[in-house]
Formats: structure tokens, sequence, C-alpha cells
């Protein structure tokens, strides 16, 4: 089956549009935007955490075979159960699923027709997150038809889109934005940039997913060979096209982002967008956006509603309750506005917990490919670290 062209573009699309969702359309135009006309040294120090790091995610539930409680059950069943429902809270209800539905609402406010929902208030973001998550539902409550819906219907739109607002951009350039820091700055600062994406998290858990999914569809005295090569196959195309897509977004930033300094990270996609493409563009704009947050809220939704079913309630529940419980929870937060939500982005969840994440991730592929075992120092040590340098910065 792996041989299929068109199933392996399927997968390869519903991988690039998981990672690629609300953050990922602002983070690359800040890379520009601080980078200046050193774009690319930023370019390089973001790519390196944005890309490679969910790639990493990728290859390790590989060798997994999609199981992400062996995966951190490496640890020990208490600290790696502890470890993993943290993981799920950050992706779900606690940060990443309220991030995309309050960013969406602050991107696509200029867009709504409906004048009291183009402000930004707790009472329209409420009502507009019961609108946005009321289609997640609708697109996720089919668990084997995620794939499918975000590879062929999704992700095509969301590239047909983002592609008319780069290629008109990258066309008609404007001076690249000046910059006096210096070059060592600006990678660090872009390295961490593209860390705050957190696609680690999405790259286990993604794939975690997709993997399970495909397992019934694939067929035949191979299955796991079959489906590791669609997977890795899938999973190089469909990175390659976030780096390639990251890399042209950020150079809308270098040429088009002078003048946004002060703007928020909600808005600044929205203004160059409009200043590429103007009000005549708004229909491409809107569906970039909207395309671009209900990819990646379809898989989080999915992912965590699967660890809600099977997990914390050991298959007693539906997935489909599992589903609304997951949707349901994630809208206090979203009422809170998009700056307490980035506030919660870098706090300790994400300082701390984040970099175990990535010890752990290394060390269960060292222990895949090379059978090197060792596991709790290298966390001990990196809680350490991470702990003391969080709350003495």
């Amino acid at each position: 089956m792996y041989h299929n062209p068109v199933r392996l573009l399927t997968v390869a699309f519903a991988v690039f549009s998981m990672f690629f969702g609300a953050g990922n359309l602002i983070y690359p135009l800040q890379v520009g935007l601080t980078s200046g006309i050193h774009g690319i040294v930023g370019l390089i120090g973001f790519l390196l955490t944005a890309v490679l790091l969910p790639y990493l995610g990728l290859f390790a539930m590989i060798l997994f075979d999609g199981n992400y409680n062996e995966f951190f059950n490496r640890l020990g069943i208490i600290p790696g159960q502890a470890l993993l429902c943290a993981c799920l809270m950050v992706i779900g209800p606690l940060i990443a699923i309220p991030r995309i539905v309050t960013l969406s609402h602050v991107m696509t406010a200029p867009f709504i027709p409906i004048p009291f929902l183009q402000e930004i208030t707790p009472l329209s973001s409420l009502i507009f997150s019961f609108f946005f998550l009321g289609i997640t539902f609708i697109a996720t409550y089919r668990p084997g038809r995620v794939v499918d819906v975000i590879g062929n219907v999704i992700t095509p739109l969301l590239l047909a889109s983002l592609g008319l607002i780069i290629v008109v951009g990258l066309w008609h350039t404007e001076a690249p934005i000046p910059t006096r820091t210096d070059w060592w700055t600006i990678f660090s600062t872009n390295l961490v940039r593209g860390y705050e994406t957190l696609d680690l998290l999405a790259g286990i858990f993604f794939a975690s997913t997709v993997i399970n999914m495909l397992k019934n569809n694939i067929t035949g005295d191979n299955k796991m060979r079959a489906l590791t090569a669609l997977c890795m196959r899938a999973g190089g195309i469909g990175v390659s096209m976030l780096a390639l897509v990251y890399t042209a977004m950020h150079f809308l930033g270098v040429f088009h982002a002078y003048g946004t300094e002060y703007m928020n990270a909600g808005e600044l996609f929205s203004y160059i967008s409009f200043k590429i493409l103007g009000t005549y563009g708004a229909a491409v704009i809107a569906t970039a956006v909207l395309m671009a947050c209900l990819s990646t809220a379809i898989a989080l939704c999915a992912t965590v509603a699967r660890y809600v079913q099977y997990t914390l309630f050991r298959n007693r529940i539906a997935y489909v309750y599992a589903l609304l419980l997951t949707i349901v929870s994630s809208i206090p937060l979203t009422i809170c506005g998009l700056s307490i939500v980035l506030k919660w982005t870098a706090g300790p969840l994400v300082y701390i917990g984040y970099p175990m994440l990535i010890t752990l991730t290394i060390c269960n592929i060292l222990y895949k490919t090379m059978s090197i075992k060792t596991i709790k120092i290298p966390m001990i040590m990196t809680f350490l670290i991470t702990t003391i340098s969080y709350f003495l910065k």
C-alpha cells in the first residue's frame, strides 16, 4: 500500500496540516520581522527547532509503533503516565487548543460579517469558540476519517490560499527590514521561537494518531514494514513542505513587515496579507487562516479524545463523548483572550516540561536504534537545569 502515490500524498498532506496551525502562520513572519537583513541566520535557528524537533517525534513514534504509553513508560509507570498526562493537557485544553481558537478569532475578526464578533470581548470570544469548536467536532467525530478529511480537503485549500499570498508577496518585494541586532542574538531568539511552536509534542501524538488509524487500512504479510515505510516517507514529505512554507513566509516577514513591530501576534498575518492582496483578497486570507487553524484543532481534539477514552476512562465511554469532553474543557481559557493564553505558553509547563520531553525523545531513539538504556539520569539533570534556569531568569 505504501507504493500508492495518492495515499502517500494524502498522509503527507495530513502531516503537514496537523503541524501547520494558527501559531505557525505567525511565527515565521516574526522570524523575518526580527531578523531583517540577517534573515537567513534567523531562519536557520527557527528551522532547527520548528522542523527538526517534530520530525524526531515522528521518527521516535514510528520506532515505538505508535504506542505512546510504551514511549513514556520507559521512565517508569507513575512518572511516565504523569508526564504523558501533562503533555496531553498542554496540547489540549490548557494551552494548544485555546491558543488555536483565540488566534483564529483575532486573525479572522476583520473578515467576519457580524460587527459584534469583530470585537474581541469575552462574550464574542465565547460565541466564536462555540462556532469554531462545533465545526471541529463535526470534522472529528468519525476518527477513522480524520487523516482523509485533513489530507484531501483542508490541506489543498490551505496550500492554495497560502501559495497565492506567498507568490504575490515575493513577486512584489520591498526593501528588507534594517536591524542592528547581532547575528547570535537573532539566531538564539529564533531558535527559542521555533521551540515555542511546541511541535515536538505534535510530532509524538499526531504520529501516534496517524499510525493507529493507518494500521486498519494496510493489508498483506508485511504490514509493519509497509506501515513504517508509508509513515517515514509521508513524514519526510510533510516536514519538508513545512520547512518550505516556513522559509517562504519568513521572507514575507523580511520584505513586508516593516512598521509592524508593535502589533500583536494575531494581527501580523492579517496585516501583511492585506498589504499583499488588498481588500479583494479577504476571502483568500480568511481561507488560509481557517484551514490552518482547523487542521491542527481537528488533529489535537482527536488525539486528546483518544487518550480520554482509552486511558482516563479505560474505554468505558464512547469516543464521541470523550471528544465532547475535550472540546468543552477547552472553552474556558478561550474566553480569557489571546494575551493570557500566550502567557501560559511561556510558563513552566513549557520551559520545564518541554526540555524533558526533548530529552526523553532522544533517549528513546537511542534506546531503539543503539540499545542505550540510560534515561532517568538525563531526565533528572534536565529537570534540575531547566527548573533552576526558569526561576532565575
